[in-house]
């Protein structure tokens, strides 16, 4: 159960909250409400943790900061397209096990009568044999008609069961992807950091973790407006798809807000500094244009810090790393590139 706290848990947990809301500008809907609710009963770490990320740098959270948070870290797989797929997977198991329970039936009958013929055979009645060998042939007919018809059940079911699968798949990308950039977002982010944790280090290579942060973008929202913001994440997010090749292990992801991820699995350092390099050169490049008149309206620039694994690290050490180099990047005037290894 997702909320067990007593009546009387809730009442305090509801008054805390509704001094939350009214320090921040997000709309009192039941999204926010939920996220401060989660928040405040300190039930979902990876939200606390993200929220609190996001208070470092903003002193009031936003409708998009709520939604964000609601998508990457309340929210679960479509239950909808968990329990179509559920009842998909069920009529074709459903289906399998009628044809399985013909073809064992008629698979008795056949060796009642196998029996009977043997019995037949070993009394030598030539008048009981001749009836009893028909009844086997005819037995032997039903039993390959339910053989035949058990595997086209088996094979059909097969490629309904791949199908399913494969659409299950699907709504878990989905359930992992970021709405508005089309990168993974931070529930993404977290799994494919843990994958990259336990994965083998190659000879003369290391994991390293990138992280970005899109400098003044308050200043874009509070000035321009949050459909503009919308526009320079979304134009950011393809940003980085661009700069990784096709092909490559680099993972790609939103992790909060104006902050954004890569991860390097077995890689180096140089390669690690490069991309981020190269990240913020095309980012500092890209030029948000009025859709109506063509004319360039906004520029923004980018910050960047790299860590790379060391064998002690935890996804929390390596993190607070990158974040720490993140900021040294902004400490130091933003719109550059800092590496702890």
């Amino acid at each position: 159960m997702r909320y067990s706290q007593s009546r009387e848990q809730c009442a305090e947990l509801l008054r805390l909250v509704l001094a939350r809301l009214g320090q921040h500008d997000a709309a009192y809907n039941p999204v926010t409400f939920t996220v401060w609710f989660e928040y405040l009963a300190g039930t979902n770490a990876q939200l606390n943790k993200a929220v609190d990320h996001l208070l470092l740098t903003q002193s009031r959270l936003s409708n998009d900061d709520m939604h964000h948070l609601y998508d990457d870290f309340v929210t679960d797989i479509d239950p909808q397209a968990m329990h179509r797929i559920g009842n998909d997977l069920r009529q074709v198991m459903s289906r399998v096990m009628d044809a399985s329970s013909r073809t064992g039936s008629d698979a008795g009958e056949f060796g009642s009568q196998l029996e009977r013929l043997v019995s037949d055979l070993q009394q030598a009645s030539g008048d009981a044999v001749l009836p009893a060998v028909t009844q086997a042939l005819e037995g032997t007919a039903r039993m390959r008609q339910s053989a035949h018809q058990l595997e086209h059940e088996v094979r059909s079911s097969q490629s309904e069961i791949e199908r399913l699968q494969g659409e299950l798949h699907r709504v878990r990308e989905e359930s992992q992807r970021d709405a508005l950039t089309q990168v993974l977002n931070r529930k993404g982010f977290d799994h494919k950091l843990a994958e990259m944790l336990v994965m083998p280090v190659l000879h003369d290579r290391v994991h390293g973790l990138i992280m970005y942060d899109i400098d003044h973008f308050k200043n874009v929202n509070d000035l321009r407006g949050h459909v503009m913001g919308d526009r320079v994440l979304q134009a950011v997010g393809e940003v980085l798809k661009d700069c990784v090749p096709a092909n490559s292990v680099v993972t790609v992801a939103r992790y909060g807000g104006e902050e954004f991820a890569m991860l390097v699995p077995n890689g180096s350092a140089q390669q690690c500094e490069q991309l981020a390099e190269l990240v913020r050169t095309r980012i500092k490049a890209l030029k948000i244009r009025d859709r109506r008149t063509n004319e360039v309206v906004l520029t923004v620039t980018i910050s960047a810090g790299v860590a790379l694994l060391r064998p002690e690290d935890t996804a929390d050490t390596l993190t607070m790393r990158a974040d720490a180099a993140l900021y040294q990047s902004k400490h130091e005037g933003r719109d550059r590139v800092s590496v702890i290894a």
